[in-house]
């Protein structure tokens, strides 16, 4: 505990963290304006949840793992402040991430109730199909776009594990709930901008500036809490933080809005085969936006089978030290 109060004291007083602050207030208030110049819609319903009649199931899903992100975030809380990771081995990562990624998981299967979709066929359940969306999307960000993170921003993964394509494991399960609950508030957000303003011009400009900043505070918000996790660094903190922030977001302005679309316009309905195509193309829009940049760039993409930890012991974080990962 006392190494993560440390760590909020450095924070506090960190002048690029208070940049990004002000960064994104700026961003914010721009975005305020921008609403202020939209035209109400008079027959607007104004909602951040789907309609309770028209479209339950979707409600149910998002309510549900609105409520389950408050318990995930809660068991991170612990763990990172109470430093109960320096004691994990592999076994552990796994059991901690595999352990609160499977509820999201199997709920379609095992207990559709919990989003009223009892008398729902399995494969037309839309607590399947999101799961679905996020899990593809999730999958190809883990096993493809880690790797622009270590070539751009020279970031790395040190703690045991198991690795798919060089990147651990656990990451795979664990961006599965992350991802679920900030898709969600992504909704709930562009749902009332939706509902509220007319259609036009001033709304699109709003959406897409609300995109804009969603994205880009998510990305840097997740950077500044994993801080106090030491098995992920970068080589240089203010550049992730600030380039790694924007280089992050560029998952969510391309999978905010098309998450969103899905089953978002009853009786119109998707079939699975849809979902996965529309991850799919979604998860290739953002590879090709990551490789645009890293190419601007000047940086080579190199591609490891074997983090550094995997190699070389001198890698590997606290308390695992000279310890191949």
């Amino acid at each position: 505990m006392a190494k993560v109060l440390e760590g909020l004291a450095f924070l506090a007083v960190d002048p690029t963290v208070h940049r990004m602050c002000q960064v994104i207030g700026a961003m914010v208030s721009g975005l305020v304006v921008v609403g202020m110049l939209c035209t109400s819609d008079v027959k607007g319903r104004r909602n951040w949840l789907p309609d309770c009649k028209l479209n339950s199931c979707k409600r149910n899903w998002e309510v549900f793992s609105l409520t389950y992100g408050v318990f995930w975030i809660t068991c991170f809380a612990i763990i990172i402040g109470g430093e109960l990771y320096e004691s994990f081995d592999r076994e552990h990562y796994m059991i901690v991430c595999g352990g609160l990624a499977t509820p999201l998981l199997l709920q379609p299967i095992l207990l559709p109730s919990i989003t009223g979709e009892s008398d729902v066929p399995l494969f037309e359940r839309y607590s399947l199909k999101a799961n679905l969306w996020i899990f593809i999307f999730g999958f190809i960000g883990n096993y493809w776009y880690t790797h622009y993170f270590y070539n751009v921003l020279e970031a790395h993964y040190s703690m045991p594990s198991w690795d798919l394509n060089g990147v651990p494991i656990p990451m795979y399960l664990a961006t599965h709930f992350y991802f679920c609950f900030y898709h969600v508030l992504s909704n709930l957000a562009l749902r009332k901008a939706y509902s509220t303003f007319s259609p036009g011009a001033m709304r699109r400009l709003f959406v897409i500036s609300l995109v804009l900043i969603m994205s880009y505070a998510t990305a840097f918000m997740e950077s500044l809490t994993i801080s106090g996790f030491p098995c992920y660094g970068f080589k240089d903190r203010d550049l992730a933080y600030t380039l790694g922030s924007a280089f992050y977001g560029i998952y969510f302005i391309v999978s905010f809005p098309m998450f969103l679309r899905l089953d978002e316009s009853p009786p119109k309905k998707w079939d699975l085969f849809t979902v996965a195509v529309e991850a799919l193309a979604s998860g290739m829009a953002v590879l090709m936006l990551l490789d645009i940049v890293r190419v601007y760039m000047g940086i080579d993409l190199n591609i490891r089978l074997n983090r550094p930890c995997k190699l070389n012991a001198a890698f590997t974080c606290k308390p695992f030290n000279f310890k191949t990962c």
